[in-house]
């Protein structure tokens, strides 16, 4: 009971959180698949040692793919020190996974650079950092995956990337799937879960942006940033036969601290005997 009012006020620790599901578009062979989002790295919260400690654990885990589901910069209106985007990418060029690292951009990485705001948000800082390490980030695309038959990994840009409300975000759902062959199998990386009420196309969605409800207690999330309340906070959902996967991340965003969802690094494993 009291592990879930405890207040975590750093990331040094990561637990490890693991799901396994299986869905009949993916029957074999088993896909391990590890996760980091929401680093809003600095201060010190988030800091490189942090960081390096969490590329070690998932490297140490040996998925098949690893994905970061965006959010590598803090609010840059909280008062902390935030780490340089090219020492975030830096660390995450140390992922190593067989089937490859890909990352997608969340709404901090667009409203929080000044970069961003400077070009017309044609790019920004993060972008421009993790492809010049060869960490590819999937703005509306996909990309083929070589194994089994073939699996389509598709990345969808941040829907609330210019972090106004009533104001369209940089997600195209239309070019990310263009390519993708109908009825092939896919999975759906989206810095924000919502998405997942509207797209039923892939088997999977692998999401991060709430922290899961960050301040938890006990599991209560009363404030979550969703359309939807609660209902896609955190952790493995099912919905009609498909399945999401929210983490709750490493930082924070707001107040400086986690009660009841401490920072996480997550591991899902699909299908396989």
């Amino acid at each position: 009971m009291w592990s879930g009012l405890r207040p975590d006020f750093g990331s040094g620790r990561p637990r490890l959180v693991r799901h396994r599901l299986a869905h009949r578009a993916w029957p074999r062979p088993r896909l391990t698949i590890g996760v980091l989002s929401d680093l809003h790295a600095g201060g010190w919260w988030t800091t490189r040692s942090h960081l390096r400690r969490a590329v070690d654990l998932v490297n140490a885990e040996a998925p098949d793919l690893t994905l970061f589901a965006g959010d590598a910069v803090a609010d840059r209106n909280l008062p902390l020190w935030p780490m340089p985007v090219e020492d975030v990418a830096g660390e995450l060029a140390r992922l190593f996974a067989p089937l490859g690292v890909f990352a997608v951009l969340g709404n901090h990485d667009w409203s929080d650079d000044l970069q961003a705001h400077a070009t017309g948000h044609a790019t920004c800082a993060v972008e421009m950092a993790f492809e010049a390490t060869g960490l590819p980030v999937l703005r509306n695309r996909a990309t083929r995956l070589d194994v089994g038959d073939g699996l389509w990994l598709v990345g969808l840009d941040s829907r609330r990337a210019l972090h106004r409300p009533g104001r369209p975000g940089f997600d195209d759902r239309t070019a990310a799937f263009r390519g993708v062959p109908v009825g092939a199998p896919s999975i759906l990386l989206a810095h924000e879960p919502d998405v997942f009420a509207e797209e039923d196309r892939p088997f999977l969605q692998v999401s991060g942006h709430t922290h899961g409800g960050q301040i938890a207690p006990l599991g209560w999330t009363p404030v979550v940033p969703s359309d939807h309340g609660a209902r896609y906070a955190w952790g493995h959902i099912v919905e009609d036969g498909r399945h999401l996967v929210v983490s709750g991340g490493l930082g924070f965003t707001g107040l400086p601290l986690r009660v009841g969802r401490p920072p996480e690094i997550t591991f899902i494993a699909i299908g396989g005997d």
